[in-house]
């Protein structure tokens, strides 16, 4: 009799907290999300008509050119050419940076592809920044720049006695070089980026003609997008990167994220922002800040492209995911102030700044995927009805964001629901991320170098990978488990069974797809190893 009255008293006071405390803080919480979502929402459609604008301008554009404009256009650029051949008189300095750490794998594609930039000589200076701790691949670097350097190549190797500043640092001190001072405009590429010859002929002349910008973004190419599925997926994630955010970055504000890579800066505005600092991980990211704020322009150009390798190991990949998640919250934490008071940039680029590119791109995209899709959905499934959960925050917006992130890369379609279920479990170590970067918490400031597996897929003639060596490559899976994916995986599986028995509104179906996802990416069957 004693244990049923203190049964009975244990189900009262849950009964009272759960109406008292547990359901109004899920109704907020459902609130808050609708909001983050609405937010989101404006923002990827506010992206899309601007993307979609600038698609129509251009093709009207080219409607109104003439063939006759075209052979011009053509007659003009092979003249260049024959002029660039001939003499680099005319032609400014440029100095390539190479930052590399360890980089056994690719070394060789970034330095071959450097020194094959179609730029006269006597202009043109190749810098590899090489951190590596390993004696053995500072020889073989070293040694590559000898090779060339016997070509003729005008190439210096450099390496520091420590590791200070880690990129930026070595970026930093490489401008010191007495070789460097009279370069007027610096490209950086990391270890695994191999740019075309002609890339510095499409790049440079934008800087040259318009004093005012202080950068030249290219885009990526994934040589590897096809090794795996976490390749695919990242794809799919970064097409809309480069096809949306950069371009609608440079067309309405003239400024974007520098990717780190693949760009070419003015020395002079480099200069003038206050040169490379290490305060944060994503250094590139922070230099673009800064010159923007002192009044320089970026232009993106979408059909320059670098080919370069994506993560294919999920270790890698989580590790690049918390760097490029927690940085950006961290830089917004420190620059905040310095934004508002700028007086150099005007009010809409101080509220893209910090609403549109910081705000809701950096933080709410994080936050709001994984509260809702992870905690506050399966919570609204435990207490079964209390809590009003609105279609159009469950559904209706969600879909149209994913709709809007996924065109970029038709290709890809067929994988749009485990994208989205993938997302969904990183959405937890992005978060976890971006809070750690906006408290500047103990991993804050973690540094991980990217592991780049240098395969035969990155090699300019993909052809040289045999079948043999593909099928080895895909067979060999990383065994390893993740703690954190399959206890959210066995979370969100008790969820859907109690759905299944007391449920009414058949969230199960997504609750025991995102348990799969979750148990998949868990037990390492995501990436190669």
């Amino acid at each position: 009799m004693g244990s049923l009255s203190l049964v009975t008293m244990m189900r009262g006071a849950w009964l009272a907290v759960r109406h008292s405390v547990v359901v109004p803080a899920l109704q907020v919480a459902v609130y808050l999300c609708a909001a983050m979502s609405l937010m989101l929402f404006v923002e990827r459609l506010y992206m899309g008509l601007v993307v979609a604008g600038l698609w129509l301008r251009r093709r009207c554009n080219r409607r109104l050119n003439s063939a006759a404009d075209e052979d011009d256009d053509k007659k003009l650029i092979m003249a260049d050419s024959d002029d660039l051949e001939s003499t680099g008189a005319d032609r400014p300095m440029v100095l390539v940076q190479i930052p590399m750490f360890n980089e056994k794998q690719v070394y060789r594609l970034s330095i071959g592809a450097a020194c094959g930039l179609w730029w006269p000589s006597e202009k043109l200076v190749i810098q590899v920044l090489d951190d590596s701790t390993d004696g053995s691949i500072r020889s073989l670097v070293q040694a590559e720049c000898w090779r060339w350097a016997s070509k003729g190549v005008h190439i210096q190797y450099e390496n520091r006695s420590n590791r200070s500043g880690y990129k930026a640092g070595a970026m930093r001190e490489g401008l010191k070089k007495h070789y460097a001072r009279g370069c007027e405009f610096v490209a950086v590429f990391d270890a695994d980026f191999q740019p075309d010859a002609n890339f510095l002929r499409r790049t440079v002349p934008l800087l040259q003609t318009d004093p005012g910008v202080a950068l030249v973004q290219a885009r990526w190419r994934f040589v590897n997008a096809d090794e795996c599925i976490l390749t695919r997926i990242q794809e799919m994630s970064l097409d809309y990167h480069f096809s949306v955010e950069q371009e609608v970055g440079s067309a309405c504000h003239a400024f974007f994220g520098f990717n780190g890579t693949a760009g070419v800066w003015r020395v002079q505005a480099l200069a003038d922002a206050g040169g490379w600092k290490d305060r944060t991980t994503v250094e590139d990211m922070d230099l673009a800040v800064r010159a923007s704020l002192r009044g320089w322009r970026f232009v993106y150009v979408g059909d320059v492209q670098v080919r370069n390798e994506l993560p294919s190991t999920f270790k890698a990949y989580r590790y690049q995911q918390h760097r490029w998640s927690c940085g950006p919250a961290n830089l917004m934490r420190k620059m905040f102030r310095e934004i508002v008071v700028s007086r150099q940039v005007s009010a809409w680029k101080k509220l893209h700044l910090l609403y549109g590119f910081f705000f809701v791109r950096k933080v709410v995209a994080h936050l709001v995927t994984f509260l809702f899709y992870c905690v506050v959905i399966p919570a609204c499934v435990l207490v079964q009805g209390d809590v009003r959960l609105p279609k159009y925050v469950a559904m209706y917006v969600p879909a149209v964001i994913t709709l809007l992130n996924a065109a970029c890369t038709p290709r890809s379609w067929h994988l749009l629901v485990f994208w989205i279920l993938f997302e969904n479990v990183m959405s937890m170590h992005r978060s976890k991320a971006t809070i750690i970067g906006l408290m500047e918490a103990s991993r804050a400031n973690e540094w991980v170098v990217t592991e780049k597996l240098g395969s035969s897929s990155t090699t300019v003639t993909a052809t040289t990978t045999t079948a043999a060596a593909k099928g080895k490559k895909k067979r060999d899976q990383n065994q390893s488990f993740h703690a954190a994916e399959i206890l959210m995986g066995l979370c969100m599986l008790y969820c859907a069974i109690y759905d299944i028995i007391f449920g009414h509104d058949h969230f199960y179906v997504y609750l025991l797809m995102q348990s799969a996802a979750a148990f998949i990416i868990g037990f390492g069957y995501v990436g190669t190893q």
